[in-house]
């Protein structure tokens, strides 16, 4: 079998990225993707296939340990990985979310990068991945070197009158960053099903259509779509990655390669170095701090919905605006709060799905009626907090929420916001363990061995030649969206590979 100079497992925004930043340096590399490509097809449109039937997600459950419960994540096994059905937010962490930061529930750590080292990649990432945005509406946004790649999505009539009630309320809502094809030409169509639909005219700015596909054209770079990596294999000393066992066409095979990167997601990267325990590494590859899986995170999360019984919102194309006023902490509460975003404009079809019990005609009645926001929180790290494997290889997820006095009163301050923007009526519901789309952390990055897995360069302090680039290595969670930041460090990390390489 072919031997490769990069095996990437994993075609997401991680992994997707980086094959897209080495495609062109020579370097044989070969992706991984236990699944195969999303089809276009009407019900890509179709809230009760995505939200009832759950079309998309794989038939796999994941089990709450804490909870005593089987659930359905939120992962999707597709070329392109989660981010197929993403809302395409491409938001940069702030500053502050770099260094140690207290909140009201423990500390956030210290990255051992700053924000100045990942800026000129966070660049990068918003040119390959089209975003749209202003600079100079929020002010918490970091300094830049270069502008957004295209301006900002526009603002439906309602949202835009929102706009300024909330200026008007002395906030500062400003143009959340949108990765979409919205360019003279481009695919776009500013439809309903943008944030959590797969995108039937591929117009949503994921790794599969703005990286994965230019990577291929390349010549250098080849896919193999499901294909499941079973275990990673060291050599006859354990000190480094000799191969990947994996399963294709229903047969056991290996791969090799000199370099191997992980990009399966949080949960699943490192339920993979468990799995691949030996003599040398009974606790699993990687692991000689223990803390592989650890300090897993997937943010405190909430969707609002605001509503005018006599008013009705008539915006397609929603998730335009965003509020970082709290994000910092208010008057009132010295400690960061979080980020307000809009959703893609809640339908129907998708409250049913969690709703059952209340008619159709007013769960319509409210959708045509509502503004509606995601409610987000900083989920901190902790040493319980992880992910485990089972004996029959089920991923096991422990996982307690942190920091939810400040997510109260993100909430509350939220609803007071809408209230006074003519919202009488507010509801919210808080999401718990199967919201699980911005999971990161079980594989944290640091400078020492001792309480970190992997090195700056996402790099394995055990295995010189292993890397992981999905949100694994995030030290703390923040309150943004994390895709922009994954897709920066993968080309930090591909600079990295090209020296290594020569």
């Amino acid at each position: 079998m072919k031997h490769y100079d990069i095996a990437i497992v994993g075609s997401g925004m991680g992994g997707g990225t980086l094959a897209y930043a080495l495609r062109n340096t020579g370097a044989s590399i070969l992706i991984l993707e236990r699944g195969g490509y999303l089809p276009q097809e009407p019900q890509n449109w179709e809230a009760s296939a995505i939200f009832k039937e759950n079309r998309y997600k794989p038939a796999e459950l994941w089990h709450d340990i804490n909870g005593g419960t089987t659930f359905k994540p939120g992962v999707h096994y597709f070329v392109g990985g989660n981010t197929k059905v993403f809302g395409a937010a491409f938001p940069r962490l702030r500053r502050q979310d770099f260094e140690a930061l207290e909140h009201e529930g423990g500390t956030a750590p210290a990255w051992p990068i700053s924000y100045d080292e990942l800026e000129p990649f966070y660049c990068l990432a918003e040119t390959l991945y089209k975003v749209h945005g202003q600079t100079g509406e929020d002010p918490t946004e970091p300094a830049r070197s270069k502008p957004f790649p295209f301006p900002a999505v526009p603002h439906e009539p309602e949202i835009a009158r929102l706009h300024q009630k909330l200026t008007d309320q002395g906030l500062h809502p400003f143009s959340y960053p949108m990765g979409i094809d919205l360019q003279t030409g481009g695919r776009c169509l500013r439809c309903a099903t943008c944030d959590g639909f797969p995108c039937k005219v591929l117009a949503k700015s994921d790794a599969d259509v703005c990286a994965v596909r230019p990577a291929l054209d390349s010549g250098n770079v080849e896919l193999w779509t499901h294909t499941n990596v079973r275990r990673l294999l060291t050599d006859d000393a354990g000190k480094n990655i000799a191969g990947l066992e994996i399963e294709r066409d229903g047969e056991v095979q290996q791969v090799h390669a000199d370099r191997y990167v992980l990009a399966c997601g949080a949960v699943n990267s490192a339920a993979l170095l468990l799995k691949s325990d030996n003599h040398h590494h009974p606790n699993g590859l990687a692991n000689s701090s223990g803390m592989v899986g650890r300090n897993y995170m997937q943010h405190n999360n909430s969707a609002m919905m605001a509503v005018n019984p006599i008013r009705r919102n008539r915006t397609v194309f929603q998730k335009t605006m965003a509020v970082n006023d709290f994000y910092f902490g208010s008057d009132d509460f010295s400690y960061p709060m979080g980020n307000l975003q809009l959703l893609g404009k809640l339908q129907a079809g998708m409250l049913a799905a969690a709703q059952p019990f209340i008619p159709k005609p007013v769960l319509r009645g409210m959708a045509n009626r509502s503004i509606d926001w995601w409610v987000m929180s900083e989920d901190l790290p902790t040493h319980d907090n992880r992910i485990t494997v089972g004996s029959r290889g089920e991923i096991q997820v422990h996982w307690k929420p942190t920091n939810r006095v400040a997510h109260e009163r993100l909430i509350n301050a939220s609803k007071k916001m809408m209230k006074r923007a003519g919202y009488p009526l507010v509801f919210v519901e808080r999401m718990g363990v199967a919201t699980n789309s911005h999971q990161c952390g079980t594989l944290r990055f640091g400078h020492d061995p001792q309480n970190s897995i992997l090195n700056s360069y996402c790099q394995t302090h055990d295995h010189a030649n292993l890397y992981v680039v999905d949100g694994s290595f995030f030290p703390s969670s923040s309150a943004m969206n994390p895709a922009l930041t994954i897709a920066a460090q993968a080309f930090r990390v591909a600079e990295h590979l090209i020296r290594q390489i020569g």
